[in-house]
């Protein structure tokens, strides 16, 4: 399913499990076109439904967390970065290193800017919240504008800050 947002249309796909992508056009790794199975529509498939209606009160500021059943397809340390992902908290930020630490071994912040690069769904599983070790906004598969879109609409002050003089 393709619906509007405003970073441009998304694609939306699921299975009877949940949700398994949410993909922008600009997309660095969009899947290949056959693994997305037959077209389905919002009204034959409640997940998508959801998943329209709930990223529409995102972009709109009444909604910071996501409920709907995923199911995205990657290897057991994706799923684990993944799961990492979704406990960051709305307008807040962590390193690659953080989610490494997190994840038990520091030394794995490598691997684990690449399970974040290669997480189908954006926005819901929040990789748009990982940014460099020094704060700055890196890797992000729909482009830094996006993120940096993604990241001023959870946190405003951020971005803008009252002159002092």
């Amino acid at each position: 399913m393709i619906f509007d947002s405003p970073l441009g249309p998304l694609t939306a796909v699921a299975n009877d499990a949940g949700l398994q992508a949410v993909y922008m056009r600009a997309h660095k790794r969009l899947p290949a076109l056959e693994t997305f199975g037959a077209e389905v529509t919002a009204s034959s498939s409640p997940v998508l439904a959801a998943t329209a209606e709930q990223l529409g009160e995102y972009f709109s500021g009444d909604r910071r967390e996501f409920s709907l059943p995923l199911a995205p397809v990657g290897s057991d340390f994706q799923h684990r970065v993944w799961a990492a992902l979704r406990e960051i908290p709305y307008g807040e930020l962590r390193s690659y290193g953080d989610l490494a630490a997190q994840l038990g071994d520091r030394s794995m912040a490598q691997a684990v800017g690449s399970a974040n690069g290669r997480n189908p769904i954006s926005i819901i599983v929040p990789c748009h919240r990982v940014v460099g070790a020094d704060g700055s906004l890196v890797g992000y598969a729909g482009g830094l504008e996006r993120k940096e879109f993604l990241l001023e609409l959870e946190n405003p002050a951020r971005f803008h800050t009252e002159a002092l003089f």
